[in-house]
């Protein structure tokens, strides 16, 4: 195992959900946002990126949205915040800048024109199929029944509809939260991920874009006495662990 394997070996381990944060100890805040820096770093659907966090550092905001993550002691203690959000309607916009990026890259790249309008024909194209939807859920029918169709001659993406992105750009928000745990775990605090809350309430007390869903809440700070309910337990390896 090299060092590098050990470090993060050993963040894994030592990274726990810690629901009781210390109000009395030193908590440098700028660590959130160098994590949530390197969050933005985190692999991500088709790099749409159709994400954006929230840090929620005043005391008034903090005691509101705690009340209504349900009390929870890992929000009401906690030294901030942090909501994990996904912006459905940044579609276009994410991918006109992957558009632009990738006009860049050309330039320092000897690709054909072939090549390149493949690659742009990407955003241009597909990615529009796939993130337009309309209110009714025609388009998300239509495509299912020819995602449908095409499956029967050769593979094909099933997962076309509206829910089905929904549930992709969640995953992608998920990913970046992780990182930004491991991330504060390495800056020397703890977190704790809520999903136990009023979004609507919430929504409403921080004034968030109407599109905005709430993936998850993040706690941390610094660990407080009896932050740690109980010991890790896991679902033996051999029970979730395959080899194919």
């Amino acid at each position: 195992m090299t060092n590098n394997a050990k470090y993060f070996d050993d963040l894994v381990n030592e990274r726990r959900s810690v629901r009781v944060y210390d109000q009395e100890a030193e908590f440098d805040h700028a660590s959130v946002q160098r994590s949530l820096e390197r969050a933005t770093l985190s692999p991500n659907s088709s790099n749409m990126q159709m994400w954006e966090f929230y840090r929620v550092t005043s005391e008034d905001l903090k005691k509101e949205v705690a009340i209504n993550c349900m009390k929870q002691k890992a929000a009401t203690t906690a030294r901030e915040l942090v909501l994990f959000t996904v912006r459905p309607s940044l579609w276009s916009e994410r991918a006109e800048f992957n558009l632009e990026e990738m006009k860049k890259g050309f330039e320092k790249k000897s690709l054909s024109e072939k090549d390149q309008n493949r690659a742009l024909s990407y955003y241009q194209k597909l990615v529009p199929i796939l993130y337009k939807n309309d209110r009714l859920g025609i388009r998300s029918f239509g495509k299912k029944i020819f995602s449908w169709a095409v499956g029967l001659k050769r593979p094909m993406v099933r997962q076309v509809s509206k829910k089905d992105i929904t549930v992709t750009l969640h995953k992608s928000v998920a990913l970046a939260a992780m990182t930004f745990m491991y991330s504060m775990k390495s800056e020397g605090y703890d977190t704790c991920p809520m999903e136990g809350f009023d979004s609507k309430r919430i929504k409403k007390i921080l004034n968030l874009p109407k599109d905005a869903e709430i993936s998850m809440i993040i706690g941390c700070g610094p660990a407080g006495e009896g932050g740690i309910y109980n010991e890790r337990v896991r679902v033996p390896n051999d029970k979730v662990i395959f080899e194919v």
